[in-house]
Protein backbone atom coordinates (compact mmCIF):
# COMPACT_ATOMS: atom_id res chain seq x y z
CA UNK A 1 0.00 0.00 0.00
CA UNK A 2 1.37 3.43 -0.63
CA UNK A 3 2.50 5.76 2.22
CA UNK A 4 -0.61 8.61 1.09
CA UNK A 5 -3.31 6.07 0.66
CA UNK A 6 -2.55 4.60 4.30
CA UNK A 7 -2.58 8.22 5.11
CA UNK A 8 -5.53 9.50 3.95
CA UNK A 9 -7.14 5.47 4.85
CA UNK A 10 -6.12 6.21 8.22
CA UNK A 11 -7.56 10.05 8.28
CA UNK A 12 -11.20 8.87 7.02
CA UNK A 13 -11.12 6.12 9.69
CA UNK A 14 -10.60 8.61 12.16
CA UNK A 15 -13.13 10.72 11.25
CA UNK A 16 -15.15 7.86 10.83
CA UNK A 17 -15.43 6.58 14.12
CA UNK A 18 -14.92 9.81 15.68
CA UNK A 19 -18.81 11.01 14.03
CA UNK A 20 -19.69 7.51 15.07
CA UNK A 21 -19.15 7.76 18.35
CA UNK A 22 -20.52 11.23 18.85
CA UNK A 23 -23.69 10.07 16.73
CA UNK A 24 -23.70 6.59 19.03
CA UNK A 25 -23.31 8.62 22.47
CA UNK A 26 -26.67 11.20 21.14
CA UNK A 27 -28.65 8.49 20.21
CA UNK A 28 -27.71 6.35 23.70
CA UNK A 29 -28.82 9.69 25.71
CA UNK A 30 -32.10 10.15 23.32
CA UNK A 31 -33.10 6.38 23.97
CA UNK A 32 -32.36 6.55 27.40
CA UNK A 33 -35.11 9.39 28.55
CA UNK A 34 -37.13 7.60 26.59
CA UNK A 35 -36.59 4.26 28.31
CA UNK A 36 -36.51 6.43 31.56
CA UNK A 37 -40.50 7.55 30.56
CA UNK A 38 -41.60 4.22 29.92
CA UNK A 39 -40.00 3.26 33.12
CA UNK A 40 -40.78 6.18 35.24
CA UNK A 41 -43.86 4.41 37.05
CA UNK A 42 -42.41 0.81 37.22
CA UNK A 43 -40.38 -0.80 39.86
CA UNK A 44 -37.08 -1.62 38.13
CA UNK A 45 -33.00 -0.60 39.10
CA UNK A 46 -31.80 2.14 37.56
CA UNK A 47 -28.81 0.25 35.35
CA UNK A 48 -32.02 -1.61 33.77
CA UNK A 49 -33.20 1.30 31.33
CA UNK A 50 -29.52 2.08 30.78
CA UNK A 51 -28.62 -1.56 29.66
CA UNK A 52 -31.80 -1.61 27.41
CA UNK A 53 -30.90 1.77 25.70
CA UNK A 54 -26.96 0.13 25.02
CA UNK A 55 -28.85 -2.94 23.09
CA UNK A 56 -31.33 -0.56 21.18
CA UNK A 57 -28.14 2.16 20.64
CA UNK A 58 -27.03 0.33 17.50
CA UNK A 59 -30.16 -0.78 15.65
CA UNK A 60 -30.61 2.85 15.62
CA UNK A 61 -27.33 3.91 14.45
CA UNK A 62 -27.51 1.61 11.29
CA UNK A 63 -30.09 4.12 10.06
CA UNK A 64 -27.95 6.89 10.58
CA UNK A 65 -24.62 5.65 8.89
CA UNK A 66 -25.41 7.17 5.43
CA UNK A 67 -25.45 10.10 7.02
CA UNK A 68 -22.33 9.52 9.15
CA UNK A 69 -20.30 8.94 6.08
CA UNK A 70 -21.66 12.01 4.82
CA UNK A 71 -20.16 14.06 7.84
CA UNK A 72 -17.55 12.07 8.18
CA UNK A 73 -16.70 12.54 4.45
CA UNK A 74 -16.52 16.33 5.68
CA UNK A 75 -14.47 16.10 8.16
CA UNK A 76 -12.20 14.18 6.16
CA UNK A 77 -11.65 17.38 3.82
CA UNK A 78 -11.64 19.60 6.79
CA UNK A 79 -8.93 18.02 8.42
CA UNK A 80 -6.98 18.23 4.53
CA UNK A 81 -7.72 21.58 4.09
CA UNK A 82 -6.79 22.74 7.98
CA UNK A 83 -3.19 21.17 7.06
CA UNK A 84 -3.08 22.07 3.88
CA UNK A 85 -2.56 18.72 2.96
CA UNK A 86 -5.11 18.87 -0.15
CA UNK A 87 -2.48 21.45 -1.65
CA UNK A 88 0.44 19.35 -0.67
CA UNK A 89 -0.94 16.66 -1.95
CA UNK A 90 -2.23 18.56 -5.83
CA UNK A 91 1.15 19.69 -6.06
CA UNK A 92 2.50 16.38 -6.01
CA UNK A 93 0.65 15.75 -8.70
CA UNK A 94 -2.29 13.59 -6.60
CA UNK A 95 -5.57 14.22 -8.19
CA UNK A 96 -8.92 14.76 -6.07
CA UNK A 97 -10.30 11.43 -8.33
CA UNK A 98 -7.82 9.39 -6.55
CA UNK A 99 -8.40 11.04 -2.78
CA UNK A 100 -11.85 10.27 -3.55
CA UNK A 101 -11.01 6.75 -4.76
CA UNK A 102 -9.22 6.19 -1.86
CA UNK A 103 -12.27 7.42 0.35
CA UNK A 104 -14.80 5.44 -1.66
CA UNK A 105 -13.14 2.10 -1.44
CA UNK A 106 -12.41 2.38 2.39
CA UNK A 107 -16.28 3.94 2.50
CA UNK A 108 -16.70 0.38 0.75
CA UNK A 109 -14.87 -1.79 2.86
CA UNK A 110 -16.76 -0.51 5.90
CA UNK A 111 -20.26 -1.15 4.21
CA UNK A 112 -19.44 -4.77 3.92
CA UNK A 113 -18.18 -5.01 7.57
CA UNK A 114 -21.55 -3.17 8.27
CA UNK A 115 -23.98 -5.79 6.84
CA UNK A 116 -21.64 -8.84 7.45
CA UNK A 117 -21.02 -8.29 11.43
CA UNK A 118 -22.82 -5.00 12.67
CA UNK A 119 -26.17 -5.43 11.21
CA UNK A 120 -26.47 -8.85 12.42
CA UNK A 121 -24.90 -8.16 15.80
CA UNK A 122 -27.65 -5.19 16.22
CA UNK A 123 -30.39 -7.24 15.36
CA UNK A 124 -29.45 -10.13 17.71
CA UNK A 125 -29.27 -7.27 20.02
CA UNK A 126 -32.11 -5.79 19.34
CA UNK A 127 -33.94 -9.50 19.81
CA UNK A 128 -32.50 -9.19 23.32
CA UNK A 129 -33.87 -5.71 23.91
CA UNK A 130 -37.55 -6.65 22.70
CA UNK A 131 -37.51 -9.69 24.75
CA UNK A 132 -36.26 -8.10 27.73
CA UNK A 133 -39.11 -5.00 27.40
CA UNK A 134 -42.24 -7.19 26.75
CA UNK A 135 -42.19 -8.39 30.11
CA UNK A 136 -43.18 -4.68 31.05
CA UNK A 137 -45.61 -4.60 28.60
CA UNK A 138 -48.96 -6.83 27.58
CA UNK A 139 -46.81 -8.41 24.70
CA UNK A 140 -47.28 -11.90 26.02
CA UNK A 141 -51.09 -11.86 24.71
CA UNK A 142 -49.93 -10.54 21.46
CA UNK A 143 -47.34 -13.73 20.45
CA UNK A 144 -46.98 -14.65 16.81
CA UNK A 145 -44.82 -16.59 14.94
CA UNK A 146 -44.49 -18.02 10.96
CA UNK A 147 -42.98 -21.39 9.65
CA UNK A 148 -43.56 -23.79 7.50
CA UNK A 149 -46.34 -25.09 9.14
CA UNK A 150 -48.28 -21.86 8.89
CA UNK A 151 -48.88 -18.99 10.84
CA UNK A 152 -49.32 -19.74 14.91
CA UNK A 153 -50.62 -17.25 16.98
CA UNK A 154 -51.06 -17.28 21.23
CA UNK A 155 -53.41 -15.23 22.63
CA UNK A 156 -55.31 -14.66 25.71
CA UNK A 157 -58.62 -13.73 25.93
CA UNK A 158 -60.95 -13.21 29.51
CA UNK A 159 -58.67 -15.85 31.30
CA UNK A 160 -58.61 -18.34 28.61
CA UNK A 161 -55.96 -18.85 26.27
CA UNK A 162 -56.52 -19.27 22.85
CA UNK A 163 -53.93 -21.02 20.09
CA UNK A 164 -54.38 -20.24 16.88
CA UNK A 165 -52.39 -22.21 13.60
CA UNK A 166 -53.45 -21.53 9.98
CA UNK A 167 -52.34 -22.36 6.65
CA UNK A 168 -52.09 -18.85 5.56
CA UNK A 169 -53.51 -15.39 5.07
CA UNK A 170 -55.58 -14.34 1.72
CA UNK A 171 -57.17 -10.93 1.40
CA UNK A 172 -57.95 -10.52 5.62
CA UNK A 173 -58.88 -14.00 5.81
CA UNK A 174 -57.20 -16.81 7.78
CA UNK A 175 -57.56 -20.16 5.12
CA UNK A 176 -57.75 -23.52 6.80
CA UNK A 177 -57.84 -22.61 10.35
CA UNK A 178 -57.69 -24.70 13.47
CA UNK A 179 -58.40 -22.96 17.14
CA UNK A 180 -57.87 -24.66 20.47
CA UNK A 181 -59.39 -22.75 23.50
CA UNK A 182 -58.04 -23.37 26.95
CA UNK A 183 -58.94 -22.35 30.66
CA UNK A 184 -56.31 -20.66 32.76
CA UNK A 185 -54.87 -24.01 33.68
CA UNK A 186 -54.61 -25.10 30.49
CA UNK A 187 -57.65 -27.59 30.28
CA UNK A 188 -59.31 -27.60 27.00
CA UNK A 189 -62.41 -26.11 26.57
CA UNK A 190 -63.24 -26.22 22.91
CA UNK A 191 -61.60 -26.29 19.38
CA UNK A 192 -62.86 -24.56 16.44
CA UNK A 193 -62.00 -25.52 12.85
CA UNK A 194 -62.89 -23.19 9.55
CA UNK A 195 -61.52 -22.90 5.96
CA UNK A 196 -62.03 -19.11 6.66
CA UNK A 197 -62.13 -16.82 9.26
CA UNK A 198 -62.83 -12.97 8.61
CA UNK A 199 -59.83 -10.93 10.74
CA UNK A 200 -60.40 -7.29 9.91
CA UNK A 201 -61.59 -6.78 13.20
CA UNK A 202 -60.74 -8.15 16.90
CA UNK A 203 -63.90 -10.25 16.97
CA UNK A 204 -63.37 -12.50 14.49
CA UNK A 205 -66.08 -13.53 12.43
CA UNK A 206 -65.98 -17.28 11.66
CA UNK A 207 -68.01 -18.83 8.96
CA UNK A 208 -69.03 -22.40 8.73
CA UNK A 209 -67.35 -23.38 11.71
CA UNK A 210 -66.86 -26.58 13.20
CA UNK A 211 -67.23 -26.66 17.03
CA UNK A 212 -65.91 -29.80 19.43
CA UNK A 213 -66.67 -29.88 22.99
CA UNK A 214 -67.53 -31.78 25.60
CA UNK A 215 -66.85 -34.97 22.88
CA UNK A 216 -69.43 -32.86 20.86
CA UNK A 217 -69.92 -31.32 17.27
CA UNK A 218 -71.46 -28.34 16.77
CA UNK A 219 -71.89 -26.41 13.64
CA UNK A 220 -72.07 -22.64 13.73
CA UNK A 221 -72.83 -20.53 10.58
CA UNK A 222 -71.82 -17.09 11.53
CA UNK A 223 -69.31 -17.76 14.59
CA UNK A 224 -67.40 -14.76 16.53
CA UNK A 225 -64.58 -15.04 18.51
CA UNK A 226 -63.42 -11.91 20.51
CA UNK A 227 -59.27 -11.48 20.30
CA UNK A 228 -56.77 -8.97 20.87
CA UNK A 229 -55.86 -9.09 16.99
CA UNK A 230 -56.92 -8.19 13.98
CA UNK A 231 -55.26 -8.47 10.65
CA UNK A 232 -53.12 -4.59 10.98
CA UNK A 233 -52.23 -5.89 14.30
CA UNK A 234 -50.75 -9.54 13.15
CA UNK A 235 -49.55 -7.67 10.03
CA UNK A 236 -47.46 -5.16 12.41
CA UNK A 237 -45.78 -8.01 14.89
CA UNK A 238 -43.66 -9.03 11.92
CA UNK A 239 -42.57 -5.74 10.49
CA UNK A 240 -39.70 -5.63 12.99
CA UNK A 241 -37.47 -7.12 11.15
CA UNK A 242 -34.49 -4.98 12.80
CA UNK A 243 -34.48 -7.51 15.22
CA UNK A 244 -33.88 -10.15 12.38
CA UNK A 245 -30.45 -11.34 10.78
CA UNK A 246 -29.58 -11.56 6.92
CA UNK A 247 -30.12 -15.21 7.09
CA UNK A 248 -33.12 -15.15 9.25
CA UNK A 249 -34.53 -12.37 7.24
CA UNK A 250 -34.21 -14.94 4.49
CA UNK A 251 -35.69 -17.83 6.23
CA UNK A 252 -38.50 -15.84 6.77
CA UNK A 253 -39.14 -14.47 3.47
CA UNK A 254 -39.93 -18.56 2.35
CA UNK A 255 -42.32 -18.76 5.08
CA UNK A 256 -43.73 -15.79 4.33
CA UNK A 257 -44.31 -16.79 0.55
CA UNK A 258 -45.52 -20.10 2.03
CA UNK A 259 -48.75 -18.68 3.68
CA UNK A 260 -48.93 -16.18 0.93
CA UNK A 261 -48.20 -13.33 3.11
CA UNK A 262 -47.19 -9.59 1.88
CA UNK A 263 -43.51 -9.97 1.26
CA UNK A 264 -43.41 -6.24 0.71
CA UNK A 265 -41.90 -5.13 3.38
CA UNK A 266 -39.23 -7.88 4.00
CA UNK A 267 -38.10 -7.57 0.16
CA UNK A 268 -37.18 -4.14 0.79
CA UNK A 269 -35.41 -4.73 3.87
CA UNK A 270 -32.91 -7.57 2.10
CA UNK A 271 -32.58 -5.28 -1.26
CA UNK A 272 -31.67 -2.24 1.40
CA UNK A 273 -28.98 -4.09 3.20
CA UNK A 274 -27.30 -5.82 -0.07
CA UNK A 275 -27.32 -1.78 -1.74
CA UNK A 276 -26.47 -0.73 1.67
CA UNK A 277 -22.25 -0.47 1.05
CA UNK A 278 -23.22 1.33 -2.54
CA UNK A 279 -25.64 3.49 -0.87
CA UNK A 280 -22.62 4.88 1.73
CA UNK A 281 -19.96 5.10 -1.16
CA UNK A 282 -22.47 7.21 -3.02
CA UNK A 283 -23.22 9.44 0.31
CA UNK A 284 -19.09 9.56 0.36
CA UNK A 285 -19.03 11.13 -3.28
CA UNK A 286 -21.80 13.19 -2.60
CA UNK A 287 -20.28 14.81 0.40
CA UNK A 288 -16.57 14.93 -1.05
CA UNK A 289 -18.42 17.34 -3.87
CA UNK A 290 -19.78 19.25 -1.54
CA UNK A 291 -16.49 19.92 0.20
CA UNK A 292 -14.59 20.83 -3.09
CA UNK A 293 -17.34 23.33 -4.02
CA UNK A 294 -17.26 24.91 -0.68
CA UNK A 295 -13.62 25.18 -0.34
CA UNK A 296 -13.89 29.31 -0.78
CA UNK A 297 -15.50 29.13 2.81
CA UNK A 298 -13.73 29.43 5.55
CA UNK A 299 -15.65 28.37 8.02
CA UNK A 300 -16.11 24.46 8.88
CA UNK A 301 -19.82 25.05 10.49
CA UNK A 302 -21.20 26.61 7.02
CA UNK A 303 -19.55 23.57 5.28
CA UNK A 304 -21.09 21.07 7.75
CA UNK A 305 -24.53 23.06 7.82
CA UNK A 306 -25.04 21.90 4.22
CA UNK A 307 -23.94 18.79 4.54
CA UNK A 308 -27.36 18.17 7.17
CA UNK A 309 -29.03 20.40 4.85
CA UNK A 310 -28.73 17.85 1.94
CA UNK A 311 -28.76 15.11 4.39
CA UNK A 312 -32.52 15.98 4.88
CA UNK A 313 -33.44 15.94 1.30
CA UNK A 314 -31.60 12.55 0.58
CA UNK A 315 -33.43 11.06 3.59
CA UNK A 316 -37.38 12.06 2.46
CA UNK A 317 -36.02 11.85 -1.44
CA UNK A 318 -35.22 7.95 0.09
CA UNK A 319 -38.25 7.82 2.13
CA UNK A 320 -40.47 8.95 -0.40
CA UNK A 321 -39.06 6.26 -2.99
CA UNK A 322 -39.42 3.53 -0.42
CA UNK A 323 -43.23 4.49 0.44
CA UNK A 324 -43.79 4.13 -3.27
CA UNK A 325 -42.63 0.42 -2.82
CA UNK A 326 -43.94 -0.51 0.08
CA UNK A 327 -47.51 0.67 -1.22
CA UNK A 328 -46.42 -1.00 -4.67
CA UNK A 329 -47.40 2.12 -6.30
CA UNK A 330 -43.91 1.01 -8.40
CA UNK A 331 -41.85 -1.95 -8.84
CA UNK A 332 -39.95 -2.78 -5.51
CA UNK A 333 -36.98 -2.91 -6.80
CA UNK A 334 -37.10 0.20 -8.55
CA UNK A 335 -38.03 2.02 -5.01
CA UNK A 336 -34.66 1.20 -3.62
CA UNK A 337 -32.58 1.52 -6.73
CA UNK A 338 -34.00 4.80 -8.63
CA UNK A 339 -32.78 7.43 -5.76
CA UNK A 340 -29.80 5.12 -6.03
CA UNK A 341 -29.10 5.65 -9.73
CA UNK A 342 -30.31 9.11 -9.25
CA UNK A 343 -28.14 10.11 -6.68
CA UNK A 344 -25.24 8.57 -8.54
CA UNK A 345 -26.35 10.44 -11.92
CA UNK A 346 -26.13 13.55 -10.12
CA UNK A 347 -22.45 12.91 -8.64
CA UNK A 348 -21.44 11.98 -12.07
CA UNK A 349 -22.50 15.54 -13.29
CA UNK A 350 -20.96 17.45 -10.36
CA UNK A 351 -17.81 15.26 -10.73
CA UNK A 352 -16.97 16.05 -14.15
CA UNK A 353 -14.37 18.87 -13.00
CA UNK A 354 -13.13 17.45 -10.01
CA UNK A 355 -9.57 17.71 -10.74
CA UNK A 356 -9.84 21.73 -11.04
CA UNK A 357 -11.36 21.99 -7.74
Amino acid sequence: MKTYTKFLSLIFLNSFFYVSAVMLSLIFILNLLSELDFFKDLEVGTFFPIYLSLLNAPTLIFEMFPFIFLISTQFFFITLFNNNELSIFKYSGLKNSRILLIASTVSFVLGIIIISLFYNLSSNLKNFYLDLKSDYTDDDKYLAVITKNGLWIKDIVDKEIIIINAEKIEQKQLIDSYISIFNEDFEIVKNVVSSKIDISNKEWLINDAEIFQNNEKQIVNKYKLKTNFNYQIIQNLFSNLSSLSFLELIELRKNYKSLNYSLVEIDIQIIKIITFPFYLVLMTIFSSIIMLNTKQFKSSIVKISLGLFFSVIIYYFFNFFRVLGETEKINLISSIITPLVLLALINTLMIRKFNDK
